[in-house]
């Protein structure tokens, strides 16, 4: 079901044109129009996986024009569409198809129980038939450039050069930025540390077919997959349990915090980063819990490097999303 809600956030210059912000999810879409008020017009529904490989560009094509709709603009006023969406990224005549483990189906087949066999989902080209101006970048990008420029990654008010943004979501995805520059290689997959291997594991199947890479391991929707056989159905069950003391769910989270602090130490000596920030469902509802068990699989490895850095939450929080895609556009 479509839900709405009516925002404060960033707010345009006066006469500047609209734009639409979308942030894609393997979860979750989430949209939003931004003008010289505010943020207006929210709309958020379940990511679009079942049909022909357009649906969830259909879906988005159809919810700007809810969100135009309650915000009361014309579609027609939309100046620009900023789409910061999960990957990786599949570019089909230099536009993009997503490849995303939490949304195609045909990847990893029928074992991970998504239903369709798309192995791609088709973006770019529909939103541009639409709209005359359209960037897409993985949402670990979007979120990274919105951290630079409102949240946790700056130093007296000026965007840090050697950072970086990590989700730990359905999905886990990064933002990196080294020497003052946004990393995006050669199809904008930049970042998606997620399917690094840091231990051995023969059975935890990721979404993208590789089995035992880190979000096959931790992710929210692999923490529902891996446990449920123990007694927790869902992420939000497992930290229930742990507060309450129940020792094997605080060892199953102490081992999440190995595979994924492995993960930040990996990110932080290849790239001699200075600060990292983190969001992400998983990582925001048990953030107090999570980021000490993080920082000390980090600390001491190897201080060189790790001493000079530091992992935080995200400055602008559960709406990194929504600034995510903005930045994209602002």
């Amino acid at each position: 079901m479509t839900t709405h809600v009516l925002t404060d956030g960033f707010r345009l210059p006066a006469g500047r044109a609209p734009v639409a912000c979308v942030d894609i999810g393997g979860t979750k879409v989430a949209v939003n129009i931004v003008d010289a008020r505010g943020s207006r017009g929210k709309l958020t529904e379940p990511t679009a996986t079942r049909g022909q490989n357009d649906a969830l560009a259909q879906q988005i094509i159809r919810m700007i024009g809810q969100s135009c709709a309650l915000a009361g603009v014309q579609s027609s006023a939309i100046a620009r569409v900023g789409v910061s969406s999960c990957g990786p990224f599949v570019l089909k005549q230099g536009l993009v198809e997503l490849a995303a483990p939490n949304i195609c189906g045909g990847l990893a087949g029928k074992a991970r129980g998504l239903p369709n066999d798309w192995q791609t989902a088709l973006l770019e080209a529909p939103l541009r038939a639409t709209f005359a101006q359209v960037r897409v970048e993985n949402d670990g990008i979007g979120a990274l450039e919105a951290e630079r420029r409102w949240g946790a990654l700056q130093i007296d008010g000026q965007p840090m050069a050697n950072c970086a943004y990590v989700t730990w979501s359905t999905g886990i995805g990064t933002g990196l930025c080294v020497d003052g520059q946004v990393l995006r290689g050669k199809n904008g997959n930049a970042g998606h540390a997620g399917h690094l291997f840091v231990s051995d594991n023969s059975d935890a199947l990721c979404g993208c077919g590789n089995v035992g890479d880190v979000e096959g391991l931790v992710a929210g929707n692999a923490i529902a997959r891996r446990f449920q056989p123990l007694g927790y159905p869902d992420a939000a069950a497992l930290f229930k349990a742990a507060y309450a003391g129940d020792a094997k769910a605080i060892d199953l989270i102490d081992d999440l915090c190995r595979v994924m602090g492995r993960m930040l130490y990996n990110l932080i000596v290849t790239l001699d980063l200075q600060r990292i920030s983190m969001g992400g469902s998983v990582y925001w509802h048990h953030r107090d819990y999570l980021l000490p068990r993080l920082r000390a699989v980090v600390h001491g490895k190897l201080p060189a490097l790790t001493d000079g850095c530091e992992l935080v939450s995200a400055g602008l929080g559960e709406r990194v999303g929504d600034f995510g895609a903005l930045a994209l556009v602002a």
